[in-house]
């Protein structure tokens, strides 16, 4: 199992005493005050008959929907999902994707969830903000004017951190990647963020850190789609 050392224990509980406060400020839960710009509210979402949800990303995508659906009908609600989700893309990709549009604009949604691809929150914020906003800041667009609440999904770091990043390693692309899907968030106005990452983090802190990954040290397991559904719950439902 992977276990962290002390030092990094302590860091990932200052980070959570961050995120907490962040969340404050209305950028992680529908309990909080709402989301500037937002046509509508989770709270309302989450009190619908049916809730609609729409995914925007690659693999990481892959198998959440149908986790978070199994999560969701377990406990009495109703949920329909459509996605557009391929392997490696970016959201700058999907925005120059006539069919993610077309998807978007006639699905009739309540929620968007937007997802970049795993490396590029991670960047120095030079290369995230040519990258990454731009794209996020478009589909936080669309879907507000469809009626819709965007969500930002983030991801987590790879299991050995970014091969780019000479000694690299979880925790330390893991923070990367909070820091760039708030910056992304703050950029757009301020978006809802379903924090998969962090939950992901607590699993590592546990000694649960080998559970979550594939053999290749990045994508989910089935473990890591259900901790990451169970934080699509909880920020999509309400529950705290």
């Amino acid at each position: 199992m992977t276990m962290l050392i002390p030092a990094r224990e302590t860091l990932f509980r200052k980070m959570t005493v961050i995120a907490k406060i962040l969340g404050f400020f209305g950028l992680s839960s529908c309990g909080l005050p709402p989301v500037p710009n937002e046509p509508v509210s989770l709270h309302d979402v989450s009190k619908k008959e049916e809730v609609a949800v729409f995914f925007i990303g690659n693999s990481y995508s892959f198998d959440v929907p149908k986790k978070f659906r199994k999560i969701a009908e377990s406990r009495g609600r109703k949920v329909r999902f459509g996605h557009s989700t391929f392997s490696g893309w970016t959201l700058a990709k999907h925005a120059a994707h006539l069919p993610t549009l077309e998807k978007l604009r006639q699905g009739k949604w309540h929620v968007v969830v937007i997802q970049e691809y795993s490396l590029v929150p991670a960047q120095d914020e030079r290369m995230r903000r040519m990258v990454m906003d731009p794209a996020i800041s478009f589909f936080v667009s669309e879907a507000r004017a469809l009626g819709a609440v965007p969500l930002l999904y983030q991801t987590w770091g790879r299991r050995d951190g970014d091969p780019n990043f000479p000694g690299d390693d979880f925790i330390s692309m893991n923070s990367r990647v909070r820091k760039g899907y708030l910056a992304a968030s703050h950029i757009a106005g301020g978006v809802t963020i379903v924090p998969a990452g962090d939950a992901w983090e607590r699993e590592f802190v546990a000694g649960r850190g080998s559970d979550l990954f594939l053999e290749d040290g990045s994508h989910p397991s089935s473990y890591g789609n259900e901790i990451t559904a169970r934080e699509f719950y909880r920020v999509i439902f309400c529950v705290d």
